[in-house]
This record gives structure tokens, sequence and C-alpha cells, in this order.
């Protein structure tokens, strides 16, 4: 699986995205969605296997063994996600049992429009671009279907101009933010997880009509902490091939603060940033904090 490695980006619908996801794009574009499917959308590196996590357990009625029977990976098949010699996320979908949680990162205008169809319920997660970008990088580092980063300067320029894996994040997050007008999204921030997790969890279960108990809810916060998360093999992506993800390159859960963003940037990139981020979420009521 080697020859897959540092395969530069291919575009679809002006989005840059791996070839393999983009030579599988007619499976994706009609994938049926059903009304009882729970969406979760982020772009990358903005909590989703955090998220997923929960949603599991929700589901699962915080029953942690339940929950580690598979990986994070096959829990919540990637929608989009193609490899030779792999089942793809539509085929994992199509044999899921039900009610399905699917994964994606991919902008709304990509979305299949049958969960527009089916009114599914779906839960967005955004994280501050600067975290977002940092910890982009180091994924793009030990996650080998990226082409290579090259340094932190030359990746941010990258980044801030949306030539990286699905595209611009300011672009991503706007779109979501304009699509909750229409539709059932729970519009959630990493940074309001990190702040209150009980309060966002139980955010989550308002909004899928769940009703656990307090201990019930307290299991799952601690099953879901970072600390635990990170040693448990079943949502690290420890169980992801080495080909694939190298964890001695950077571990994929990495440090799960924010603010991280502080102890990478310069002040010429911060500024550079700043003035940047300022031109492109110009008139939109999207806000989100850069640090906790």
């Amino acid at each position: 699986m080697e020859h897959l490695s540092r395969q530069e980006l291919e575009v679809i619908h002006e989005i840059p995205l791996y070839r393999h996801f983009v030579e599988n794009w007619a499976q994706v574009e009609s994938f049926q969605a059903r009304p009882d499917d729970l969406l979760i959308s982020t772009y990358p590196k903005s909590g989703t296997t955090w998220i997923s996590e929960i949603v599991d357990m929700i589901y699962n009625d915080g029953d942690e063994e339940k929950c580690k029977r598979d990986a994070i990976f096959n829990r919540v098949p990637f929608m989009e996600m193609s490899f030779p010699g792999l089942l793809s996320g539509t085929e994992q979908l199509a044999t899921a049992p039900l009610p399905r949680i699917v994964k994606t990162h991919l902008p709304v205008q990509l979305l299949p429009v049958s969960f527009w169809e089916q009114d599914c319920k779906m839960i967005y997660v955004a994280r501050n671009a600067k975290d977002v970008a940092v910890s982009y990088y180091h994924f793009y580092q030990m996650a080998k279907m990226h082409p290579d980063p090259g340094t932190l300067d030359e990746f941010l320029g990258k980044f801030m101009a949306g030539k990286v894996a699905y595209g611009s994040w300011y672009d991503h997050v706007k779109g979501w933010w304009e699509k909750k007008k229409a539709y059932r999204i729970l519009y959630m921030f990493y940074e309001d997880m990190k702040k209150d997790p009980k309060r966002e969890i139980e955010k989550v279960l308002q909004f899928l009509g769940k009703d656990l108990k307090e201990e019930v809810v307290n299991k799952i916060l601690h099953h879901t902490s970072f600390q635990e998360m990170k040693k448990n093999p079943t949502v690290n992506y420890e169980m992801m091939p080495t080909w694939a993800m190298d964890h001695t390159v950077s571990p994929f859960m990495r440090k799960g603060i924010s603010g991280d963003w502080k102890n990478y940037f310069t002040v010429a990139q911060n500024e550079r940033f700043d003035a940047h981020y300022k031109e492109q979420m110009k008139g939109s009521t999207f806000r989100c904090q850069m640090e906790i």
C-alpha cells in the first residue's frame, strides 16, 4: 500500500480531495440517506472522533463495552472514504446496523442531496481556524494519504488559500452555519465542548430526543474525555494500518487542547492569518473563540 502515500490531491467540484475519493465520487453523490440517519459533519481536525464517540455512547445508553465492539471508523463509517482493497464508506454504510451514524467532512455543496431530501438530523462541530491549521499540519505529517505538507509556514499558506484536503475552512464553517437556518442541524463548537463538556453532551441528548440518567451522562463524560480516548485503541486510530497513519511521527490524538496555535505561530504568521481571517469572514455572523 506504500504506493498510495503522498499523492497529490485532485479536485472535485472545485474542492481538493484525495484521488481515490474522487474516483469513487459517483457512489458518494448517489448515496441514499435514510430519515433516521444521523450525520456528523466537521472540517477535518475539529473534534470529529470526539463527537462520534459521544453519539455512539448515547446510542448505546452509555455502555462503554458496546462502544469498544469495533474501531470508531467502523462504528461511524466515513461516507466518502475510498481506498483500493478496502470497503468504501458507502459500502460500509450499506450494511451498517440501523439507525446509522454517518461521518463526513464534506462542505454543504458536496453533501449528497438525499440528506436534505430526507431532512436528516445533523451535528456540525466547528473549531477555531488557528488550532485546526496546526492540528491539520501534524495530521498531514502522520497520515500518508496527504501530499507532503512542507514547513508549517508553507502549510499555513496552503490552508489559508483552501489548497488542502476539503478546501477552505472559511467556506466550510460558513456554509454549514447558513444551512442550519433551514435544516435540523445542531451547530456546536469545539471550544464550548472543552469548556463545559457535560453541558454540550446534554445539548446532544436533547437534540437526539434521548433522556439518560445523570450517572449515565457522567459515565459518557468520563469515557469521552481526551485522557480516556487517547489511551483507547478503538478511538485513537492505533488500529489503523501504519501505511496509512504513522503514530511515530505524531499521534492521531495529539493534545486535544484549545489555543495550541500559540505554541507554533510566529508573530508575523499570526498577523498575516488575522488579516486574512478578517477578510474571509467579513459579513458573516459566525463567531468562534481562538482560545479559552
